[in-house]
This record gives C-alpha cells, sequence and structure tokens, in this order.
C-alpha cells in the first residue's frame, strides 16, 4: 500500500501572520482553484464572450448532493440565469450596499446572511470582501470575484454570473431591489468555496464572520453574560467587531418556528446598532435598546419598541432621527435591551482583534498560525478521558516570554487568545461528515523536559492542565481568553472522542512577544557499534550461536560429490535467501515478512557483498530478537498484535527517534482498519527504519517506509 507523504502533509507549517505581501496575505490572495480573475475576464472581454466556470459549473452538482442533488424534485425546475436574463438594467449595488440587500431564499443560510448584513456595517470590510468596481455594463464579461479568510490565508474566489433561477425568480439569496445582485453572487462565491449552495444549510453566524475579516469570536450565554453586557456590545460596533445571536431550540423540529412575539428559535439574526435614548416625560430617563435584523427580510419583534409600538411616543423627533426609525416590514426592529437578555440566550461577537472589550486599551497583537492533522490510530487521541491514546494528539509548546504592560491585582501573567478551528467539515458534508467536539488543554512544563519533546503518557497521568477551554462543543472554532505566569506550556488540542480523523488549526493571539510552535521530535536513531568478537574463551552460548551460524553458512558442507555446495569465497557468510530461511526457521516471523530481508541484509552488512559474516549476522540476530522482546512487552493481550498508539512507544523503544510526519506514515502503511499492527508488520516497519538510518544520519528520507 503505496503512500505519498508529499502534499498531504503539505499543510504541517508554522507561520508567522504579520506578513503583508506574501501569498495569502490581503494584497496577494491565494487564487481559489487556480484561476486568475483579472486574466480570466480579459480572456472573455478579447473573445467577447461571457465566462462560464467550469470548477463550479451550472449543474446540479452545484446545488448539492441530497435534498438539492439528482433525486431531488426541488431541483428539476430550477433553471440558471444571468441577471440580464432575470431583469432589465441591473446592477452590481444600487445606492450602496445596506442591510436591506439581503433576503433570505429556499436555503437554510440564515447564518451566512446575518453574518452579511453585518458586512454592510463597516464598508471597509464589506469592500475587502466584495471587491468594488464590478458592474453589469462597462467591461462585462459574465465574471465576478470575492475573497475570504479561509484557514490563515485570504483566497479569491472567481466565479460566472449565472444564479439559480425559479420563474425567473431567484431562488436562494435576493435583494430587495430586483435588479441588485451583489448579494446573490456573494452567496454564490461561498458556495462554491464549501462545494454546493446546499453545504450552506445550516451553521453559525460566527463561521461567515471569520470568513469574513480572519477575526476572533467570542460567545457569551446571556445567563452567564457579565454585568457589563450592554457596555460590551456598545464597544464591539465601535470597533467595528460584527455581531449576532440566537434563540436556542431545545426540540430540533421546532427549529425556525415564530414565538408569539414575533421572533424565531433556531434563527440566526444580526446585532446591527447599540444605542442609548433620552425619554421625555418618563420615569426612565433613559433607554437602552438594541436594533435586530430577521435574514428573512420579515417577521419581526411585535413587543415593547417594535416598528409601531406606543413606546416610540416617549422619544423627541431628534431621538427618532438618530435611531433611524422607520415603520417598515424588512425583519429589522428595535428592542429593549432588558427584552433583548430575556428573549435571547446566545450572543457571539467577532472582533477584528482579540482586544478584550472590558476595558478601553487598544493593543498590537501578534499571531502565529500552526497547521496539524488527527490521524486515526496515530494522533487522533481523543480528550483526556482517555489517558491511552490522549497523550498522542499533535503538542504545541507556547513559550510565554513578556508579562503584560498593566498587571492585573499586580499580578505578573501574560495575556493571550487560542482559536481551534477544524478545517473542512462543511465542504466534506457530501461525504458524510459533521463537525467534531473539539477543544483543548493547556498544561505547564519545566525546561527540563527539553524544547522539542513530545510529552510521553506518563507526563499527563501525573500532572494536570493548568488551563483549558471551557467545554469541548461541536463548533467549527473553540475560543478562550488565558492569563498565564510567564514560562512555558504544551497546548494538546484534540477532539472529544479518539479516532476522529481531520485537520486544524490552532491560532494563538499575545499582546507580547509569546510564541508557538508544534513540538517535532529530531529524527535520530540510536547505532550501537556491533561489539567485536572476544579474543579470549567463548562463552557456551557464543559456541552455541556460532554452531548455528556454521549451520547456515556451510563453509565446510560438501555436497555427494565430495565438492563444497557454494563456493570458497562465500564461506564463512549468509546470503539473503538464506537469512529468510533461518529466519522463517527460529524466528516468529512469517512468509509475509521475506519481501524486506533483502533490505534486511543490506542494512547490516558492512563490505558491499550482500553477505553476512558471523559478527553482522549475530548483530542483527540480536536485533531481531530484541524486536520480539519489544513488541511482546506491548502485546499484552497476547493478541497477536498492538495497538497503533502504541506504536509510537514500540519504535521508540527499538531506538528510533521521529516527527509526527512519520508516524502518521507509519499508522497508515501497517496498521489494519481496527487499528492493530501485527508481528509482521511490526518487523518489517523496524527494517525498513534501521535501512533507513543505516545508510546515513542525515539523509532520513521517509520513502523507504512506503
Amino acid at each position: 500500500m503505496p503512500f505519498t507523504p508529499s502534499g498531504f502533509f503539505c499543510d504541517r507549517l508554522i507561520r508567522e501572520r504579520e506578513r503583508r505581501d506574501g501569498e495569502g496575505s490581503l494584497s496577494k490572495p491565494l487564487r481559489f482553484s487556480g484561476q486568475d480573475f483579472t486574466a480570466l475576464k480579459q480572456e472573455c472581454l478579447t473573445k467577447k464572450c461571457l465566462f462560464e466556470d467550469d470548477t463550479f459549473p451550472a449543474s446540479v452538482e452545484s446545488l448539492g448532493y441530497k435534498e438539492l442533488g439528482h433525486k431531488s424534485n426541488k431541483v428539476k425546475n430550477i433553471v440558471w440565469k444571468r441577471p440580464k436574463e432575470i431583469c432589465e438594467n441591473p446592477q452590481f449595488i444600487v445606492g450602496g450596499a445596506s442591510r436591506t440587500d439581503i433576503c433570505q431564499g429556499d436555503l437554510g443560510d440564515c447564518w451566512l446572511l446575518a453574518a452579511i448584513a453585518c458586512l454592510t456595517l463597516n464598508e471597509k470590510l464589506l469592500y475587502r470582501v466584495v471587491p468594488q468596481e464590478q458592474s453589469f455594463s462597462e467591461g462585462y464579461g459574465g465574471i465576478f470575484h470575492f475573497q475570504f479568510w479561509r484557514y490563515g490565508d485570504w483566497v479569491d474566489v472567481v466565479i460566472d454570473d449565472r444564479i439559480p433561477t425559479f420563474n425567473s425568480q431567484l431562488v436562494f439569496t435576493k435583494s430587495a431591489e430586483r435588479n441588485e445582485f451583489w448579494s446573490a453572487l456573494l452567496e454564490k462565491a461561498y458556495a462554491k468555496l464549501h462545494g454546493s449552495y446546499e453545504a450552506l444549510k445550516g451553521g453559525n453566524t460566527t463561521e461567515a464572520m471569520e470568513d469574513f475579516t480572519g477575526g476572533v469570536t467570542e460567545f457569551y450565554e446571556m445567563k452567564e453574560a457579565p454585568k457589563e453586557l450592554y457596555k460590551i456590545m456598545k464597544k464591539a460596533l465601535e470597533r467595528g467587531s460584527m455581531m449576532g445571536c440566537s434563540i436556542d431550540s431545545l426540540v430540533p423540529a421546532r427549529f425556525e418556528t415564530r414565538t408569539v412575539t414575533g421572533l424565531v428559535k433556531g434563527h440566526a439574526y444580526s446585532v446591527t446598532a447599540v444605542e442609548e435614548c433620552k425619554q421625555s416625560q418618563h420615569k426612565e430617563p433613559k433607554v437602552r435598546l438594541v436594533r435586530l435584523r430577521n435574514p428573512w427580510g420579515q417577521v419581526e419583534w411585535n413587543g415593547p419598541w417594535s416598528d409601531n409600538s406606543k413606546e416610540w411616543v416617549s422619544l423627541s423627533k431628534g431621538e427618532k432621527d438618530k435611531l433611524q426609525h422607520q415603520s417598515a416590514e424588512d425583519g429589522e426592529f428595535w428592542m429593549a435591551f432588558e427584552d433583548f437578555k430575556k428573549n435571547y440566550t446566545k450572543i457571539e461577537i467577532c472582533n477584528l482583534t482579540p482586544d478584550a472589550l472590558e476595558d478601553d486599551k487598544i493593543h498590537k497583537w501578534t499571531v502565529s498560525v500552526n497547521e496539524g492533522r488527527w490521524v486515526r490510530g496515530c494522533s487522533a487521541g481523543g480528550c483526556r478521558n482517555y489517558p491511552d491514546t490522549f497523550w498522542t494528539n499533535p503538542q504545541y509548546r507556547l513559550r510565554l516570554l513578556e508579562e503584560d504592560d498593566d498587571p492585573e491585582d499586580n499580578e505578573v501573567a501574560c495575556s493571550f487568545v487560542i482559536a481551534l478551528m477544524q478545517k473542512n467539515r462543511r465542504k466534506e458534508r457530501k461525504m458524510g461528515a459533521n463537525l467534531f467536539t473539539i477543544g483543548f488543554a493547556i498544561y505547564e512544563v519545566s525546561p527540563m523536559h527539553g524544547n522539542k519533546q513530545h510529552m510521553q503518557k506518563d507526563f499527563f497521568l501525573f500532572n494536570s492542565s493548568k488551563a483549558r477551554c471551557k467545554s469541548y462543543i461541536n463548533l467549527r472554532e473553540v475560543t478562550q481568553r488565558f492569563r498565564l505566569s510567564p514560562g512555558e506550556y504544551v497546548i494538546i488540542p484534540s477532539t472529544y472522542e479518539p479516532h476522529q480523523e481531520g485537520e486544524f488549526i490552532l491560532r494563538v493571539f499575545s499582546e507580547k512577544r509569546n510564541t508557538s510552535e508544534e513540538i517535532e521530535n529530531r529524527i535520530e536513531a540510536d547505532h550501537p557499534v556491533p561489539a567485536p568478537a572476544n579474543a579470549g574463551e567463548e562463552s557456551e552460548e557464543d559456541q552455541q550461536f556460532r554452531s548455528l551460524f556454521q549451520q547456515i553458512a556451510g563453509d565446510v558442507s560438501t555436497g555427494s560429490t565430495g565438492r563444497p555446495v557454494r563456493p570458497v569465497s562465500a564461506w564463512g557468510s549468509v546470503s539473503h535467501s538464506e537469512l529468510r530461511d533461518c529466519l522463517l526457521k527460529w524466528l516468529i516471523v512469517s512468509s509475509h515478512v521475506s519481501p524486506v530481508i533483502g533490505v534486511l541484509t543490506a542494512a547490516f552488512q558492512m563490505d558491499g557483498t550482500g553477505r553476512l559474516n558471523l559478527q553482522e549476522f549475530r548483530h542483527l540476530w540480536n536485533k531481531i530478537k530484541q524486536w520480539q522482546g519489544i513488541f511482546q512487552h506491548y502485546n499484552s493481550d497476547q493478541a497477536s498484535s498492538i495497538n497503533s498508539y502504541e506504536m509510537r512507544n514500540a519504535v521508540n523503544d527499538a531506538g528510533f527517534r521521529l516527527n509526527n510526519q512519520l508516524y502518521d506514515i507509519i499508522t497508515m502503511r501497517y496498521a489494519n482498519e481496527g487499528m492493530n499492527i501485527d508481528f509482521d508488520s511490526f518487523i518489517s516497519c523496524l527494517v525498513r527504519l534501521e535501512a533507513m538510518f543505516s545508510k546515513s544520519h542525515t539523509n532520513t528520507s521517509p520513502h523507504l517506509l512506503h
């Protein structure tokens, strides 16, 4: 089963994101699907044709895979049309992009549309995602592009302007202005990013908020919200943060159902303003209000401070004008902050930087992005509840080098934010993928543990975590803020259950000079030199081993003619085939190991003849006996195999120190479906490692593990 590590492990890198001009930055985004917008547009204009995107075609495959797949009746009458075929005088943006340009269609992506509505509140952010100077008139070629933050990089996504319609009406997102199409095209680009429109069904507003900004999100449960929540929300909007909220529905069947107050459970809303107003002739001189928007573009709150409620009488015309109050069924409404807290269960705030919203200071944050992978059977160890495998998870060393400038309560500490994000789960939904339940723990380590040492099982058995995320949760990203003393720590990101395979990025934001990087063992091996033959009297064991060797080497054996069976030059040495027969006869290996015997012979013989002398043969024999003992040690249940997670320890006991990439390759190459490695596979693996290291201590290529 050949395995090529190149490409598969290209995501294993650590990068400082303070760059500005490198690939993946805002000024130089990556080209999604390798498409160059400028070149493609110019080609269309030169050929006087309209762009057709073959990477996201106008077909059922782009619509979906199940509810919008080939077998669905919903897609039979869908026709893909360009805006010029839908209406006269189509415009990209009419009178500036605004919240009312986003009205939800027949797709459960309210979470995305709530984020788009928030995006329109910040023009700088909006035109970062929605590049300007795109139109249906001058330089029109049927091609548009949008930019998103994706797992640490900015990417440019190119689309054509064919949009799904039914009876010449847009099926999915539309604008209140029938001839405006920027929001529909933005939705299409985001659908392309994830593989289909259906992939956008259901989600969390923070997911899109982060994809629009590269920011970091913090959640507040209303029942546990801080006392200064109103101040936090107001400050967030002032800093350009994006904000959404929702009402949990305990019964899945009741998702997106209206309550008597006009609010919808299991539905995402945008928070678009927070204001405090003076009331005239009222016992409460001031009132705190929150403005929200329903992505449906209709269905609003009907309680106090709703569009036509009596409370508005208490405000002067100037106050009403400040709030831009109007009575319209557009999905946007005001409500009192106290009613907001009573009715909504969760609020999420996506900050452009991790600056705490509880204080007034603006900090310069640095961020390190670590990309990794949980590999089933090797580095997908699950949470701390699974001590036998937890230690095998990827580990990241965090060095807190400088304390904060403004310590709290005279406490010397370092502030940082950890954000763990699982990758590609939405795109892989059509293969049955769902979000894993993820989290992380932080352990303090002493300098004696070394900078490059992967912490072993015993460390976690005898040390408790210094800090950890509040809970493991099935969100795309888990985020939390910490303050710890300067020192060295190790971060363990994991899924809750073991054996769950997937990719992730771990972002660490810090105010001061602090670093994080993956712990990678140095690739090295113990190579004890075989002891020279004892010139003195041989022990009984030595005599028995020499006798065995002579039986195999046959330096005095003759055939029926009285002539030596082997040439004189081969006396006193063992060939590749003779070694194989010996191992099959005397050691517990099977014929399945035969293919690697040649590799084994080459690894232990020194003169290039392809044959082993007595000293080389003995060294090899002892090595295999050692490997047998290691295998039996980890084969505690006598099941003739060892668990793939224990393979890391077994390989280490055999004298090899490998990096995470090589451990992953070993697991995928040698473990069976039950994530176990039998003795033959164990020996085959160690044989190839021995050969790999014997040739050169520096040229340690993983290709020999194929």
